[in-house]
């Protein structure tokens, strides 16, 4: 029903983002909302329709490529819009794609909701059958270096980036080994930031 969205953004909450289209503000779950940021000019945004026998909600994605990865998915048993959102919050499609046309289970099982089942079911589904969504998609890059420890005054940001982990469905057990690391982290200074990092962090761990 609806391909895109554009407008400016007014709203950023851990779940969800706001875009003002002709006066109506859009509500729009999104994987990672601290992409975006609030201000005047238009963003544009992918959307999908997710119908319930509840609620009727719109999820919102950067790229075509991350809404098309999100549709397949859905289609997996054992993975709904919630799961799909999890996994695409590590930010880039290609390490997703990457670890199903690679068998990788060890990887995929470290999403939350994802176990060893929905991971074999997964790479059953959609091994061979995601080659066009990866035409114009970056090689997932190589790890950062160990970041330098000190005190970071950005609390703030972290508590934001801890919220929107926890609506994701990562557990409180999880967070709190995570957010350490986070905490004496001086490099990062945006909720943005932190979110990457956490998701990095998160998806090592077995």
């Amino acid at each position: 029903m609806y391909d895109y969205i554009k407008g400016p953004i007014t709203r950023i909450t851990p779940e969800y983002i706001v875009i003002e289209v002709q006066g109506i503000g859009w509500q729009l779950n999104t994987p990672n909302p601290y992409v975006f940021s609030i201000g005047s000019e238009d963003v544009q945004v992918f959307t999908h329709l997710n119908v319930r026998e509840d609620a009727q909600n719109l999820v919102a994605f950067k790229s075509l490529e991350q809404r098309e990865l999100f549709r397949k998915l859905i289609q997996v048993s054992g993975i709904g819009p919630k799961g799909a959102l999890a996994i695409l919050a590590s930010g880039n499609p290609s390490h997703v794609i990457a670890a199903i046309e690679q068998e990788d289970e060890l990887f995929l099982v470290k999403f939350p909701g994802v176990g060893k089942k929905t991971a074999r079911q997964m790479i059953l589904d959609l091994k061979g059958k995601l080659d066009m969504l990866m035409e114009n998609m970056d090689l997932p890059s190589a790890e950062d270096e160990l970041p330098l420890f000190g005190v970071n005054p950005h609390k703030h940001e972290l508590e934001e980036a801890i919220l929107a982990l926890q609506a994701l469905g990562y557990s409180e057990r999880e967070l709190i080994k995570v957010k350490k690391q986070l905490a004496d982290n001086d490099q990062l200074t945006s909720t943005e930031a932190y979110m990457k990092e956490a998701l990095k962090i998160l998806l090592k761990q077995q």
